[in-house]
């Protein structure tokens, strides 16, 4: 099962409403929630060790009759692993090179510096590698970098600034 065809089988929220006739943008925008992240999908090359990694990290998988894709609960968002290949074929891409930058790094704050050495030091204990080790940064809180299996950075960070719900949700100052 294709991963556009689980996402049509209702883990994706509503369809946006159908446009109305005249002066239709403008009520159209006003009737679509903004823009958020929901899911972020990793291609990854070998799924069974991709998903280990992250079980290994403690995420819950959900989901497990999906065959072929693998689902995680990771706080608001859901992290999904698919085939490398298949996810580039279904976004009309060439895929590129696993462990190439992809210009994107994904993130994790913690409350405090010793758990983002504590998740470093986990993290790489499940497979990942050590890309920076946690530092002092320049924006006055303190962070580190490692790789998943597949090669995509995480930055594991305590950002004094962006307080965490219990949930470890990250709220933004106004």
């Amino acid at each position: 099962m294709s991963m556009a065809a689980i996402m049509n089988d209702g883990l994706n929220e509503a369809s946006p409403p159908a446009p109305p006739g005249r002066g239709g943008e403008a009520a159209l925008r006003r009737a679509i929630a903004p823009l958020h992240v929901s899911l972020v999908t990793l291609g990854v090359v070998e799924l069974e060790r991709s998903i280990a990694f992250y079980t290994a990290l403690g995420l819950p998988r959900r989901l497990r009759e999906a065959d072929g894709v693998a689902f995680f609960a990771a706080g608001t968002v859901v992290l999904s692993l698919y085939p490398r290949h298949e996810l580039a074929a279904e976004a009309g891409v060439v895929p590129g090179r696993p462990g190439a930058f992809g210009g994107m790094a994904l993130a994790c704050n913690r409350a405090s510096p010793a758990e983002v050495d504590a998740t470093l030091i986990r993290a790489v204990a499940a497979g990942g590698r050590a890309l920076r080790p946690a530092q002092p940064t320049f924006w006055g809180g303190y962070s580190g970098y490692v790789a998943d299996p597949d090669g995509y950075p995480w930055e594991i960070a305590h950002n004094p600034g962006f307080a965490l719900g219990p949930d470890g949700r990250l709220t933004l100052p106004d």
